[in-house]
């Protein structure tokens, strides 16, 4: 520090005592036009301080409930689940967006540990908000092509009856949903068209490239077969990975339901889950509670309804449906199996039946021939009788 009017040298601002000079340095020009983000160490969770608090800013300690329940007391999902299925642990260190902040509790040997408790709060509002736009008529589409959250996608999405994309995102497969639809037109065409045994009557090396075709539209478009129209919001594993769809969305002004790792922008997403998208058991278990949302929204809409038969919430009786209707399938197609195999062989069977017919009229007119045999020779007798008596009477 200089003292004012020597030199010309100016007081600097006092700094907080709390934040230390050292740390104040500016960016070099090499840091300062990079593409990534430059992370300063005031940026990091404190390590004089283990546990920083993790509420944003203007919003009181304590303002929300934070034990994971709703406005009727039931759990959505327990702190004991999040953990046991590790949502609570982040990326690397070095590997983090700033932006991420204020949903980290700390550090742990080189890891971010995220706020499970915010992470509470927010399968809360995701759950009520998918739960009310199902009641509402809407649909969800569960997106995540990731190699660990390809099966829990599937399934959890089969399970409700919804659309999902787990294997490619094909750019413009919301803003270009024209286009997409024409293409799964197509495929619908060829499954039609294998189903019927027209590929079986085609050339073979015609039929082979058609069914090349087929499952490479079945891998990509089979899982949207069914979405007519956009869907009314998209539920995302990895907003990293899958970035394109994220665009997409908002771009279209669709809301997102995410879960969000400290590697990702949390800016973009409306009802975002802090929480780990790379772990097996956590991608399940929050596709889990996007599903259960679903289904809880469809019971409702059968309950405004007064219908008798609403969806059942249990996995055990959607499994049985789900066989009793294979087996349904199979008969079926069993018995089409069996016309098939008569009218095959319907035209081979009626010369032999013709060819035994053929020795029964013959057995049948023998008997006749017969008796007009001993009819004849019945006649000849007498005949020589009368022409015998004739010639005595000449005589």
């Amino acid at each position: 520090m200089g003292v004012p009017g020597q030199g010309g040298i100016r007081l600097r601002p006092e700094e907080p005592d709390s934040v230390p000079r050292a740390l104040l340095r500016p960016e070099s020009q090499s840091q300062r036009y990079t593409s990534h983000p430059v992370r300063h160490d005031l940026c990091r969770p404190r390590s004089e301080h283990p546990h920083p608090s993790t509420v944003a800013f203007g919003r009181e300690v304590g303002a929300r409930r934070t034990d994971g329940k709703g406005e009727h007391d039931m759990a959505v999902v327990t702190m004991k689940q999040l953990l046991e299925a590790g949502v609570h642990f982040g990326h690397q260190t070095r590997r983090w967006d700033p932006r991420m902040r204020r949903f980290i509790h700390g550090e742990r040997s080189g890891i971010y540990i995220i706020d499970l408790q915010q992470t509470l709060e927010r399968i809360e509002s995701s759950y009520t908000f998918v739960r009310d736009l199902v009641a509402d008529g809407g649909r969800v589409l569960f997106v995540g092509t990731k190699r660990q959250a390809q099966d829990a996608i599937r399934s959890y999405a089969e399970k409700c009856g919804m659309p999902y994309v787990n294997q490619r995102w094909l750019g413009g497969m919301l803003t270009n949903f024209q286009t997409i639809s024409k293409r799964v037109s197509k495929m619908q065409d060829y499954q039609r068209m294998r189903d019927s045994g027209e590929f079986e009557a085609m050339p073979k090396k015609e039929a082979l490239m058609l069914g090349r075709e087929l499952e490479k539209l079945e891998r990509n478009l089979g899982g949207i077969q069914d979405m007519e129209s956009l869907p009314d919001a998209i539920f995302v594993l990895d907003t990293v990975k899958e970035h394109i769809a994220v665009t997409e969305a908002n771009k279209l002004g669709i809301p997102i339901v995410a879960v969000v790792d400290t590697d990702c922008n949390p800016d973009v997403i409306q009802y975002l889950i802090p929480g780990n998208d790379d772990a097996i058991r956590s991608g399940r278990l929050l596709c889990r509670v996007v599903a259960d949302a679903i289904e809880e929204g469809r019971f409702i809409v059968n309950s405004r309804s007064g219908g008798d038969d609403g969806p059942s919430l249990d996995a055990e009786d959607h499994a049985a449906e789900q066989v009793q209707a294979r087996n349904e399938a199979a008969e079926a197609a069993a018995e089409r199996d069996a016309r098939v195999v008569a009218t095959v062989e319907a035209p081979a069977v009626a010369p032999a039946e013709e060819e035994v017919a053929a020795p029964a009229e013959e057995a049948a007119a023998a008997p006749g021939e017969e008796a007009l045999a001993a009819a004849l020779a019945e006649e000849t007798p007498a005949a020589e009788v009368d022409a015998a008596t004739t010639q005595d009477e000449q005589a």
